[in-house]
């Protein structure tokens, strides 16, 4: 039985285990969007939270605790640089799984994990549903009030001669 064990163990050990976890967010820093299996995505995402929330204060000791799980320079330097002045004001939830049905070779479980806010996509259809109001209206109403429209606009003016 295996009761209050929570951790994915992912079929390795641990020692692979943390360097896979390593490489995933580390390319999930650095392209900002990463396919993987729903397993691996579901292991990643409570490892990299924790360091997206350590990035959002840029002391020393934060970077060095951050280096110490992705061991990947540019990778640090873009989660400090990029990533948290563009989270700051989240209050956590910096991830998305979004699931893309089965792989076609060994008909795994495939996910797309993603930061929230550099999903350029979502954000501007976001904007777009706020600005736009759409009423229930039937067509006869807009089909009495362009004749009455009509008269109006063709006025012409008289000539002086």
């Amino acid at each position: 039985m295996r009761h209050n064990k929570a951790v994915n163990h992912l079929g390795r050990k641990s020692g692979h285990r943390k360097a896979l976890l390593s490489n995933m967010a580390s390319s999930l820093i650095l392209h900002k969007r990463i396919t993987t299996t729903v397993a691996k995505a579901k292991a990643l995402k409570p490892y990299v939270e924790p360091l997206v929330t350590k990035s959002k204060e840029d002391t020393t000791h934060s970077r060095r605790v951050v280096f110490s799980y992705l061991k990947n320079k540019e990778a640090v330097t873009e989660l400090f640089r990029t990533i948290a002045p563009k989270i700051a004001d989240r209050p956590g939830g910096y991830l998305r799984i979004l699931h893309l049905g089965f792989r076609k070779g060994d008909a795994a479980d495939m996910a797309l994990i993603e930061f929230v806010d550099f999903n350029e996509a979502a954000l501007a259809s976001g904007t777009k549903k706020e600005a736009k109001k759409t009423t229930r209206r039937s067509r006869a109403k807009k089909a009495e009030a362009a004749p009455a429209a009509e008269p109006e606009a063709p006025q012409e003016e008289p000539k002086a001669e």
